[in-house]
């Protein structure tokens, strides 16, 4: 057996590697952020590098503030050679030298659909049996209101949860001395539950509020809402009831003629279950609401669209001076504390590089984006030419990748509106002028096309790709179809009224 000997061996060779700076990482995250998230980004650097602080533009507040109460007995003041000496630490109030204070906004607690449910299930005079059948019937509803499995699958878990328990309670019953009474309450309490209690339960629940909560499809949310409207006896009711698929589906001539009624009653019926809420449980939605702050504003000023940076509430940073004048004492600092110093002032001048590198960046996208589409901030979405974030690239001399961060959840302010910047790149349609126009462009005109359509007599596809080659678009029916279906539009057949 040949035997293996373990040694160290040295040897060189030559290989290429490429390594981005972390720099260039943070770089690239601040590039990425949209402004909220940058203001609060900016706010802890404030708090965690000494050497950053405000211009004076920023604190003027703070200033008239300290003005007003310049009659209060002074604090003791912070000698800051000292605390750097001692490795930045501090005996004094935090608040004495915080060169920002945050403030943030307090959650809100919503309530959700299921809390919603259980906070009415509790006002029923329920056993702790029936209580604890409601919770797994609400535990199977979902988000939208629906009850998502059958009721067996809700009796099976419960009973389950039975058995888990029943060992447990067994236990305590056999140690007692007079356990008969006690072990016929046991067993009432642990009897299986039967798929008629679910049903009963079920149907309590469906009257809770929002109507049409806990139906099991959307016909039977439907129905309970028609129901607590007090409408069981009407021709919608019934409609709903024996022809909900052929009235989904706009096939009301045939409900007519299977329930010898006149179209027209038909519609009106759907008109009526149009206003129901398909999705009860959505407006208990614990999503939390967005709010959209541009990055970028663009005005007319003298015929001509300037672009501005909207970093008003962002703090404007600089290399605070206190600490300058000690940066240039030789030989004051050694050791942990060189390196400290070192540390956090190439910290703080790379940051302030890098804002004003993404604030140029920002407006040089922006510039281009509006001389690219100024046809659509004079005329309107039709207008939008076809954009690709390569072209914007090419143009700005950077990589698509930069191009692609500073337009991602970014909003810009124009004379039309709030819009993503994303909003203005687009593929393109050849016309019959030898222009382009923005896929964008052209669901608009299908859009208005319809909107203006006679709804006895709706467009089809094939009419809406004729009706866009007179507008000098050419385009396949099957893209029409495409776009029409991006845009919710129903087809022809099922637009159509009686």
């Amino acid at each position: 057996m040949t035997g293996f000997s373990t040694r160290l061996v040295q040897s060189q060779q030559l290989r290429q590697e490429m390594k981005i700076n972390p720099r260039l990482y943070q770089a690239m995250e601040l590039l990425y952020m949209p402004l909220l998230d940058l203001q609060q980004h900016l706010k802890a650097e404030l708090e965690e590098n000494p050497f950053l602080e405000m211009t004076e533009a920023d604190v003027e507040d703070d200033v008239e503030l300290e003005e007003e109460g310049k009659d209060d007995p002074p604090d003791d003041e912070i000698d800051w050679e000292v605390i750097l000496l001692d490795g930045f630490e501090v005996g004094g109030r935090r608040e004495q030298y915080d060169p920002v204070e945050l403030y943030q906004r307090a959650p809100v607690e919503t309530t959700d659909l299921r809390d919603h449910l259980f906070g009415q299930l509790r006002l029923l005079d329920l056993s702790e049996r029936e209580a604890r059948l409601g919770e797994e019937v609400i535990g199977n509803i979902n988000d939208a209101g629906t009850l998502t499995c059958e009721l067996e699958a809700v009796v099976n878990g419960v009973n389950s949860w039975l058995d888990d328990l029943r060992p447990a309670a067994q236990e305590e019953i056999d140690a007692l001395e007079d356990s008969e009474a006690a072990q016929a309450e046991l067993d009432g309490l642990f009897e299986p539950y039967r798929l008629p209690e679910a049903e009963a339960m079920l149907t309590g629940i469906q009257a809770f509020d929002p109507p049409g909560v806990a139906a099991r499809d959307l016909q039977e949310s439907i129905l309970i809402q028609l129901r607590m409207l007090g409408r069981t006896d009407s021709l919608t009711y019934r409609i709903a009831e024996s022809h909900f698929d052929d009235l989904v589906n706009h096939r009301w001539a045939d409900v007519a003629r299977e329930m010898n009624i006149k179209p027209l009653d038909v519609q009106g019926a759907a008109d009526e279950i149009a206003k129901l809420d398909p999705k009860p449980g959505m407006k208990y939605s614990a999503d939390p609401e967005r709010y959209v702050i541009p990055d970028l504003i663009v005005e007319k000023i003298d015929r001509e669209y300037m672009v501005f940076v909207n970093d008003t509430s962002l703090p404007r940073l600089r290399i605070a001076s206190s600490y300058q004048s000690l940066v240039q004492k030789k030989g004051l600092f050694k050791g942990e504390n060189k390196e400290f110093v070192s540390r956090k002032l190439n910290s703080a001048n790379w940051i302030i590089q890098a804002i004003e590198q993404r604030r140029q960046t920002m407006l040089k996208v922006m510039a281009f984006i509006v001389d690219r589409q100024r046809e659509f901030f004079e005329n309107g979405v039709q207008h939008l030419r076809p954009l690709t974030l390569r072209e914007v690239a090419d143009h700005i001399e950077m990589h698509e990748s930069t191009v692609s961060r500073v337009t991602n959840e970014k909003f810009v302010q124009t004379p039309r509106g709030v819009f993503p910047l994303k909003y203005f790149f687009s593929s393109g349609l050849a016309t019959t002028s030898g222009e382009d126009i923005s896929a964008r462009g052209v669901r608009d005109k299908i859009q208005k096309l319809v909107e203006a359509e006679d709804v006895k007599k709706p467009v089809t596809d094939q009419k809406l790709v004729e009706l866009l080659k007179v507008d000098g678009v050419k385009i396949a029916r099957r893209t029409v179809a495409k776009y029409r279906d991006q845009l919710g539009i129903l087809p022809a057949r099922m637009r159509k009224r009686v």
